[in-house]
Parts: C-alpha cells; structure tokens; sequence
C-alpha cells in the first residue's frame, strides 16, 4: 500500500466499505468486475461482495421488492475508488478507453486526480488517485485547497508504456471517500460535523466536505441533484448503507456518547454501531 493511499486509511476514522441495492445484480457485479477490476469475495442468494486482495469494499444486494429510486433521491453521488498511486490510475485509464468505457468526466481537485463514470443502474462512481499530502495547500481556519479544474486525461494516459498494462485493481485500492446527496447542507454540518465529529475541510456552492486527521475528504453531502430531499424510502435501489471504521478509539467513544445525549436512535450490530443519517442513509460506526 502506497503513502497516498495508506494517508487516507491512517486518519482517525475513514470510509471502510459500501453497499449498494440493485435491480440487476448479475449484471451490476459483472461490470464492477470486468470494468473496475474487483474480485468476488463471497456469494450469497441476495447478494455478492466485491473487494480487492480479499478486501472487501463493495456489497451489492438485491430483492423482490427493490424499487428504483429517483434521481432526486438522497444517497449516493458516487463511491470514490482510491488507487495507490497515479500509475494505477494511468492503467486503468488506459483500460477504460481500450474497452470503451463511457466516463462522466475527469478533475483535477488539486489535492487529488479524479476520473468518473456511473455503473449501469447509474450509481455514480470516482476513480481517483491523490497527489502527495505534502503538496496540499492548507488556508488558516485548517480548511483544504480544492478546485474543479480539467483534468488533461491524454497526459495521463501516455505517462505509462503502451505496454504497461493494468491487471485489475493493485493491492492497496481503497474506499477514499463517499459522496453523499442529501436534503440541505446545514443539516448535513449539524449531523456529520457536530454529532460524528469530522472536520470540514471544505465547502462549495451546495456541497460540504468532511474528513478527519486532515484528509480532503473522507465523507462529501451535496444537494445539486437533491435539494429539499426526504427520508428515502426502504427498498429503494442506490446507496443502502457503508461503513466508518474508527483507527481512533477516543474519536468512536466520543460520536457513539453524542448519538446517546441527542437520544439519536442506533444498535449495536455486527460489532459496530449502526444508525441512520437524517435521510434514511445507513451508517456503522466500527473499531
């Protein structure tokens, strides 16, 4: 595992593992597989879970009862895959054009490279490397430098050898982030901020950006698709739920005594803590 990616995994908490609600899941894991590159990890009736290296990062499920959720739906923007270095996401560049992959468009954040494309039921998706953290620029309230700019994709590509080839995801890709879509911002600050603990390290029109131990951003709420959004509904296709794993102790006890004091419903499961976010999201907080 490179620094870059160990950077975002190092901090007191990050984004451990996500899971999604599909209609189609064979055809669903088939493109997480041939065109991410993730391996099978187990299997089940309802469901698969994808990963690297044994890792897992991924859970698609499926059921009688799934309902296409709208596109103003709260959930997910996308999931943000995290390669272990710029190489890798030269790679898999290469092989996204060579098969035809259809991207969204691709950023240069400052902080970080970011590729995006949606799988087939329309879950958005990040591939992205960081640049170096030494490289980021800090502002004095602590908040990081981030910008929207294009990405020169056709640099990327030829900063590796034609004959360099990509052999699916490298040990060491992540879940770097997860971007949300929600119903307001400020709710967004009061739950992820003030009842979780992380930090804001950055806010765009409509967007806020939290991490911990100084990351860009671990976890992002946007409203652009989403404004005025509800609870979502139970069986709805997109983002069900993802992980938080806490490497800090102290900053775990601290956000599970705050669920307690607001009397914020959550329960003990699979040795974490799992709740709900304002809109119907599903969050567990693990050690």
């Amino acid at each position: 595992m490179t620094t870059e990616t160990s950077y975002a995994l190092t901090r007191p908490a990050y984004v451990d593992q996500s899971h999604l609600v599909v209609t189609d899941l064979p055809l669903v894991s088939s493109f997480y597989q041939s065109m991410l590159g993730l391996g099978v990890i187990e299997k089940s009736a309802s469901g698969e879970v994808l990963g690297v290296d044994g890792t897992p990062l991924l859970s698609l499920t499926t059921g009688k009862h799934v309902r296409v959720a709208p596109r103003d739906a709260a959930g997910l923007f996308h999931t943000a895959f995290l390669m272990p270095s710029r190489t890798e996401l030269a790679r898999w560049l290469r092989h996204a054009a060579h098969n035809n992959v259809v991207l969204d468009g691709a950023s240069d954040h400052l902080v970080s490279e970011a590729i995006y494309l949606s799988d087939p039921e329309g879950n958005g998706i990040e591939i992205y490397a960081d640049r170096p953290h030494e490289q980021w620029k800090f502002h004095q309230d602590g908040q990081v430098e981030m910008a929207t700019l294009r990405l020169d994709l056709q640099s990327l590509y030829n900063s590796v050898a034609p004959d360099d080839a990509w052999a699916g995801m490298a040990d060491g890709t992540a879940i770097g982030h997860i971007h949300l879509q929600v119903g307001n911002i400020p709710e967004a600050d009061a739950f992820y901020r003030d009842v979780l603990g992380l930090k804001l390290m950055a806010q765009r029109p409509g967007a806020s950006f939290f991490a911990t131990g100084g990351y860009h951003h671990h976890v992002a709420a946007n409203i652009w698709n989403s404004r005025g959004a509800g609870t979502r509904a139970d069986g709805m296709t997109g983002l069900s739920d993802y992980t938080l794993r806490f490497n800090d102790k102290v900053s775990l006890d601290k956000a599970v005594a705050k669920l307690d004091e607001l009397e914020i419903k959550s329960e003990r499961r699979n040795g974490g803590v799992f709740l709900h976010d304002p809109w119907g999201i599903g969050l567990t907080l693990a050690a």
